[in-house]
């Protein structure tokens, strides 16, 4: 779920539009070819065809963003496993951009069900990965193993072998000269790219700890109706089943821990914490946890406290804050703020005015597909995900979970080759309830 317009919380989200755009520098650029694409052919005027895979909301304000980030794109297929959210998706696209020709899906590109993703990529240049994050390895390892350029959405995998496998795929999407951009939009924010350059600069020192937060109040629940299958009530319901969404600290918190080893310069060799769910435990709900706490612990031996909470009434707070050996510097969404130990504030940023960075990565992505260029963001993208990963190992474990060691695992959660047919992956007692993580108990890889 992107930023939401709480109290505390990041004021963009993936359905504001309208913002302003530009430019700003964001993700890793590689030396471009300023003539040759990864196809092998000038792209310089060539009309780009866009597929969406998973036509969510979020899904939905990303195509639109693509559509909007250059002139001589058009989207050509759709795929979702349901095909009321995808004529849903399509009749909200056309509604934001009118009758444009930039929307030309005919209904016989309008792919539905689990193999629809192949479908709809074969048909197109760049593709926008966007379903719930379970998929999102298999979907990125087919688009950069034909020769795709990517936009997907964070996180990358809810599982270690699928990290592994973004890993692979990340390192062949630079050989092949691919684009690959990840929604961890605050690497095209300006108010996070000012803040690492006075980090840079040596504004507060080195970091030695650190807490980020996503407290909230939680998301949407789709209760069970009665003539859907067990496998496909969980696919209505994705955010509460971690072999599609990985659990709130993943899906969700992903872009504060994401922060803080983007900051650092690091990813973190431990982690040990605590949770649990106190609130959201219907049978709704189904096995994640509604609050997680997490001591992560980086090479240099910086420490960041992670917290993250989905309980109505309680403080909300999206943001981080970082302490270093000559200040301190706080970042929450467009603004940020840099103070040395006596409270003086050094330097700090108001950016109400700032470009929408939702619209910005697509911007990024786009320009450099045009210039030859190579954005690669899967590599961090699959790194901040085994973060968070690691996170719940922790909580969901009770011990301290080693990043070399939790590397390894080869607990897959996500099953290849599903259909309609197909069992889901985890199934509710006679109550109707499901298995819940048990620290001391559980086996997290």
């Amino acid at each position: 779920m992107k930023d939401s317009k709480n109290h505390n919380e990041p004021k963009s989200s993936r359905r504001n539009f309208v913002k302003k755009s530009a430019l700003v520098t964001g993700g890793t650029l590689l030396l471009p070819n300023l003539h040759m694409n990864a196809m092998g052919s000038s792209i310089k005027n060539k009309k780009l065809k866009i597929a969406l895979v998973g036509c969510g909301g979020r899904g939905t304000g990303a195509v639109v963003q693509a559509l909007n980030a250059d002139e001589n794109v058009e989207l050509v297929a759709m795929a979702d496993a349901f095909e009321d959210r995808l004529i849903a998706s399509l009749a909200n696209i056309v509604k934001e951009l009118g009758e444009s020709k930039k929307v030309n899906v005919k209904k016989k590109n309008q792919f539905v069900g689990f193999d629809a993703a192949v479908k709809a990529m074969d048909l197109a240049d760049v593709v926008i990965l966007a379903t719930p994050p379970g998929f999102r390895p298999q979907h990125f390892e087919y688009a950069i193993n034909n020769g795709k350029h990517v936009f997907m959405e964070k996180p990358v995998a809810t599982d270690v072998p699928g990290v592994r496998k973004v890993l692979a795929a990340a390192k062949l999407a630079k050989e092949k000269e691919l684009n690959v951009v990840v929604g961890l939009q605050r690497h095209y924010q300006d108010s996070y790219l000012l803040a690492l350059e006075q980090l840079k600069n040596d504004k507060i020192g080195k970091i030695v700890s650190g807490q980020v937060y996503w407290n909230s109040a939680g998301v949407w629940v789709r209760e069970r109706q009665p003539e859907q299958t067990e496998l496909e009530y969980q696919m209505r319901n994705w955010y509460y089943f971690n072999w599609l969404c990985g659990d709130h600290i993943l899906e969700q918190h992903i872009h504060n821990i994401d922060v803080a080893n983007w900051f650092i310069g690091e990813y973190p060799i431990s982690a040990q914490g605590m949770g649990g769910r106190q609130v959201r435990n219907g049978k709704d709900h189904g096995e994640i946890f509604d609050h997680h706490f997490v001591e992560f612990t980086y090479p240099s031996g910086a420490v960041i406290a992670s917290q993250c909470r989905h309980q109505p009434d309680t403080m909300r707070k999206v943001s981080e804050f970082f302490q270093g050996t000559k200040g301190t510097i706080a970042t929450a969404g467009d603004n940020y703020e840099i103070k040395d130990w006596s409270g003086e504030v050094l330097n700090m940023h108001r950016g109400k005015d700032d470009p929408n960075p939702y619209q910005v990565e697509h911007n990024k992505l786009f320009q450099s597909i045009r210039n030859g260029g190579v954005i690669a963001d899967a590599e961090n993208g699959a790194k901040s995900t085994m973060t968070a990963i690691l996170g719940r190992m922790a909580t969901y474990s009770g011990k301290v979970i080693k990043w070399d060691e939790a590397l390894t695992s080869n607990l897959v959660l996500v099953p290849e080759n599903l259909t309609w047919n197909s069992k889901a992956p985890v199934l509710p007692n006679a109550e109707g309830k499901y298995d819940i993580p048990m620290p001391g108990k559980s086996i997290v890889m």
